[in-house]
């Protein structure tokens, strides 16, 4: 981005094109639509760069390493491999569980109804691997504090954590206290 000015007008305009479905996926719960942003070419080329501004610094260093984008199912597949396809790097998903065909590890989390899982394949990071994760939305950081650890039982290093969207209000961000969090849209 050439200024913080033209920055915020880009914010804006993709904000625009994110939809706000009241009582979605239940009565009381704001969903953030972002199907609308990826229908539209220029706004989602506009929302991997800004993807891609916010890990600039992590490309031009050579130390420490930068291998791999994990994206969370589902929507960390969206952006996910376009960025490492971009960066030139590997991908592997985090998956719900019984959805990836080879060997395993698994994380349990907690969430506000109940406790859920992600798995990683066991060889899709090397030890020492620099890691970017890689999500829609970051709300209260249950699945993305959950890949972070992943990430480090397997010996790799999470070097940031990339969310299209933050709800600030519900804290995520103080799930993954000591990560990098980077964030292209706020509510």
């Amino acid at each position: 981005m050439s200024s913080s000015s033209s920055r915020a007008e880009l914010e804006a305009r993709l904000k625009a094109k994110v939809r706000s479905v009241p009582d979605f996926p239940k009565a009381g719960i704001l969903f953030r639509d972002i199907t609308p942003l990826l229908a539209d070419a220029a706004a989602r080329r506009a929302a991997l760069e800004l993807h891609l501004d916010c890990v600039a610094d992590l490309r031009a260093s050579l130390e420490p390493s930068l291998d791999v984008v994990i994206g969370i199912e589902s929507r960390g597949f969206l952006f996910g491999p376009l960025l490492a396809e971009r960066l030139e790097l590997g991908f592997a998903p985090a998956r719900k569980p019984g959805k990836l065909p080879a060997e395993t590890i698994e994380e349990r989390y907690a969430l506000e109804y109940g406790e859920s899982a992600l798995q990683l394949h066991r060889d899709a990071i090397a030890p020492g691997a620099g890691v970017i994760i890689v999500d829609d939305l970051l709300a209260t950081g249950g699945t993305a504090a959950a890949t972070v650890r992943l990430v480090e039982r397997l010996g790799g290093r999470v070097l940031a954590c990339v969310f299209l969207i933050e709800l600030s209000a519900l804290g995520g961000r103080q799930r993954l206290d000591g990560m990098r969090v980077e964030a292209l849209l706020r509510y």
